[in-house]
């Protein structure tokens, strides 16, 4: 006789991820005050260049040994870094933190679409299931006013930056066990920090008065930044990148929280549609693990 069931179980490095993406829900709203201080390149640019150095200084004698391969990945990851969080501070120069953190988590439901794109991955149904109805949440979050169809520059551009986070994810998986944590993270943040400088001059922008507010967000996310790549890096070698996306589900909700905390008042349509994108990154993401049980028949004597 054979009965199934379905089992949750959660690895310190899963458990790691979690505490890290509580943490990384909060940070949307430092960086919204950022950007009340210093044009977004500026600041990602800066915030980058901190966490570099902040993982550089602890890994040292590993740099040494820095290989072609560890090199050619630190430049893609780091590229789709700075492209991302560029595009996330420039969007939160006029959409709510909670919003732009909804928005952001779009790249979820986004890699099995780019990874069918890129790498001739199909999909499953469940993945097409879940975009549609994350498509359908951002529709609601994102449009304006009564016309659901039209969405303002800063949710189009978070939503480009959202491709681009998902596109680190797929990198990241890809080199994942393959090369160097450290010397890749020291390489990615770098990088990140370089082309979100160079991106300065096409933007126009300046480099603001550096007040004391600035110094200590772009400090603290630097830091913050430089282990949360480690993080993410070191974990994914044993976490799958489907695992990997339902935690990071809690992003978002963990960055709606802190918002209302903080007197954002999401009106009910758009709150439908951040519930709409939750569920599609699930559905997408969640897979169960069907385990079979052999019973033994007890025989009363």
């Amino acid at each position: 006789m054979s009965s199934s069931r379905y089992a949750f179980s959660i690895k310190p490095q899963e458990a790691i991820l979690i505490l890290i993406t509580m943490f990384w829900g909060g940070t949307f709203l430092a960086v919204q005050y950022a950007v009340t201080l210093s044009d977004p390149f500026f600041f990602v640019g800066l915030r980058f260049a901190t966490a570099a150095v902040a993982v550089a200084l602890i890994s040292l004698k590993t740099l040494r040994g820095l290989t072609m391969k560890e090199f050619k990945a630190g430049v893609a990851i780091g590229v789709s870094i700075a492209m991302g969080y560029s595009l996330q501070t420039w969007g939160l120069q006029t959409i709510p933190s909670s919003k732009s953190a909804f928005i952001t988590a779009m790249y979820v439901p986004l890699v099995p679409l780019l990874q069918w794109l890129c790498l001739g991955r199909m999909p499953g149904l469940m993945s097409c299931v879940g975009i549609v109805l994350a498509f359908i949440g951002l529709i609601f979050l994102a449009g304006p006013g009564d016309n659901l169809l039209a969405m303002g520059p800063g949710e189009i551009i978070t939503l480009i930056g959202a491709v681009a986070i998902a596109a680190e994810i797929i990198l990241i998986s890809a080199w994942a066990g393959k090369v160097d944590v450290k010397r890749v993270t020291v390489v990615q943040l770098a990088t990140a920090s370089i082309v979100a400088f160079i991106a300065m001059v096409p933007a126009g922008e300046s480099v603001p008065p550096m007040s004391t507010g600035l110094v200590v967000v772009a400090l603290g996310l630097g830091i913050f930044s430089a282990i949360i790549q480690v993080t993410m890096n070191w974990a994914q070698r044993s976490v799958s990148p489907t695992r990997a996306t339902v935690i990071y589900t809690g992003e978002p909700v963990w960055a709606g929280i802190f918002g209302r905390l903080a007197g954002e008042r999401l009106p009910l349509l758009a709150l439908l549609g951040a519930a709409f994108i939750v569920v599609g990154v699930l559905v997408s993401e969640l897979k169960l693990k069907k385990k079979r049980r052999e019973a033994a028949d007890l025989t009363l004597e």
